[in-house]
C-alpha cells in the first residue's frame, strides 16, 4: 500500500479525534462558558449538521481543483476550526469553530476515499479505503481517551490546540505524500450530480444511514446503559469505549479485506450479525463481562460495513464518484443523528436504557433488506447488459459456421 494512505489516515485520525473528544470534555466546556450541558450539546449536534451540509457543498465547489489541492484546503480548514475552538472567548465563537471543523469532515473522507481507491489496483480498493478509515478507528482507541485526559488535567483548550497541531501534520503529509493527479475526470458539476440518477447510489446511502445508525442507537446511550444496567462505575465507561474502538479498528480492517474478495456477501454477513448482536445486547447488558464483549462485537460489525458501503457507492457512481462518496459520509452522520433521536424517544417513553438496542437491531435489519434489494438490482442490470451484448454481436455466416 502506498505511503499516501498514511497521510490520509493521519488526517482521518485528527478528524475522528475532534468529532468525539468533545463528548469527553463537555462538562468542562459548559462550566467555562457558563452554559448548561444541553446547550453545550449544540457543539455535538452542530458538528453533525456541518458534516451533512458541508460534504456535498464543498465537494461540488472542489470540482474546480485537483483532489490533492482540495484535501490540503480541507485540512487547512480543519486546523483553522480547531484553533478557533481552542481560542474562543465565548460559546458562540466556539460553536462557529466546531462548524468550520465539521465542514472539512465529510468532504475529506469523501474525496479521500476516491483518492485512496485510485492509488491501488482495482482488487485492493476496499482495503485502501479501510486503511484510510483506520485513522478514524484509532482515534477512538487513542485520540479520544488521551484528548479527554488532557482536557480534564490541563484544560479543554489544550486538547483542541493539540488537535489543531494534528491537522498541521496531516496537511504536511498530504502535501508531501499524496500524488498530484490533476483535476477530477468529471470536473463538470452536472456530471457529479448525474451520479444520483442511479437508484443504487440512493439505496447505498440508505443502507449507510440505517446500518451505522443501528450502531449509534446503542452507543449514544452507552453510559447510562453500562452504569445503570450493567453495574459499571462511571470511570469504567472510558475503557469500555476503548474496547468499542478496538472493535471498530478490527472490523474496519476485516471489512476492507473481505469486501475486495466478495463485497455483497461481506455486507450481508456484517449487517446480519450486527442485527443479532444489537438484539442480544438487550440481554447481555445485564452482565458486565458479556456487556463488554458484546460492545466490542458491535463496534467490529458496525465498522465492518464501512469499507464495503463506501466502495459500493464508488462502484455505482464510477463516472463521477466524488460527490456521491462525500454524500455517503454525510449519510453516516445523518444516520447517527436519526438513531440517537429514536433511542431517546424509546427511553423517554419508559422502555428502559436497553431499549435503544431494539431500535438499533431494527435499523440494521432494514439495512440488510436493502442490501438484498441492491444485490438483486445489480444482478438484473448485469443480466440485461449481457443479453444486449449477445444480441448485438455479429452473426458468423461463414461456410464453416454453417457446417456446424
Amino acid at each position: 500500500m502506498p505511503l499516501a494512505l498514511l497521510a490520509l489516515a493521519i488526517g482521518a485520525f485528527g478528524i475522528g479525534t475532534t468529532e468525539f473528544v468533545i463528548m469527553g470534555v463537555l462538562p468542562e466546556v459548559a462550566g467555562d462558558f457558563g452554559v448548561s450541558i444541553p446547550t453545550a450539546g449544540w457543539l455535538v449536534s452542530g458538528y453533525a449538521l456541518g458534516v451533512v451540509l458541508g460534504a456535498p457543498v464543498l465537494t461540488v465547489l472542489g470540482t474546480r481543483f485537483s483532489r490533492k489541492k482540495m484535501l490540503m484546503f480541507l485540512m487547512g480548514l480543519f486546523v483553522v476550526g480547531n484553533a478557533l475552538s481552542a481560542l474562543a472567548p465565548a460559546f458562540g465563537v466556539m460553536l462557529i469553530g466546531r462548524v468550520i471543523s465539521s465542514l472539512a469532515h465529510g468532504a475529506f473522507f469523501g474525496i479521500g476515499s476516491v483518492v485512496a481507491a485510485n492509488l491501488v489496483a482495482p482488487e485492493k480498493k476496499a482495503s485502501a479505503i479501510s486503511l484510510m478509515f483506520t485513522g478514524l478507528t484509532v482515534a477512538n482507541i487513542v485520540g479520544v481517551p488521551l484528548g479527554t485526559y488532557i482536557g480534564q488535567a490541563a484544560g479543554w483548550r489544550v486538547t483542541f490546540t493539540a488537535v489543531a497541531a494534528l491537522g498541521i501534520v496531516g496537511l504536511l503529509g498530504v502535501a508531501k505524500l499524496v500524488p498530484e493527479t490533476g483535476r477530477p475526470e468529471s470536473d463538470d458539476i452536472r456530471s457529479e450530480f448525474a451520479a444520483f440518477r442511479n437508484v443504487q447510489v440512493w439505496i447505498a446511502m440508505a443502507m449507510t444511514i440505517l446500518g451505522f445508525g443501528g450502531v449509534f442507537a446503542a452507543i449514544t446511550y452507552i453510559t447510562p446503559m453500562m452504569t445503570e444496567v450493567a453495574g459499571y462505575s462511571a470511570g469504567a465507561v472510558t475503557w469500555l469505549l476503548v474496547l468499542f474502538g478496538v472493535g471498530m479498528f478490527l472490523g474496519n480492517l476485516v471489512g476492507g479485506r473481505f469486501a475486495d474478495r466478495a463485497l455483497m456477501p461481506m455486507l450481508f454477513t456484517a449487517l446480519g450479525a450486527l442485527s443479532l448482536a444489537l438484539l442480544l445486547f438487550t440481554a447481555t447488558a445485564h452482565n458486565k463481562v458479556l456487556a463488554a464483549i458484546t460492545l466490542t462485537l458491535i463496534g467490529a460489525l458496525g465498522f465492518a460495513t464501512v469499507p464495503p458501503l463506501q466502495k459500493w457507492v464508488l462502484d455505482q457512481a464510477s463516472a463521477a464518484p466524488t460527490l456521491a462518496s462525500a454524500a455517503n459520509i454525510g449519510a453516516f452522520n445523518l444516520g447517527n443523528a436519526l438513531a440517537a433521536w429514536l433511542g431517546g424517544v424509546v427511553i423517554s417513553a419508559g422502555f428502559g436504557y436497553t431499549s435503544p438496542n431494539w431500535i438499533g437491531a431494527l435499523l440494521a435489519a432494514a439495512a440488510l433488506l436493502l442490501s438484498f434489494l441492491a444485490a438483486f438490482l445489480d444482478r438484473r442490470t448485469r443480466s440485461t447488459a449481457g443479453r444486449v451484448v449477445a444480441a448485438s454481436a455479429p452473426a458468423d455466416n461463414s461456410p464453416a459456421a454453417a457446417r456446424h
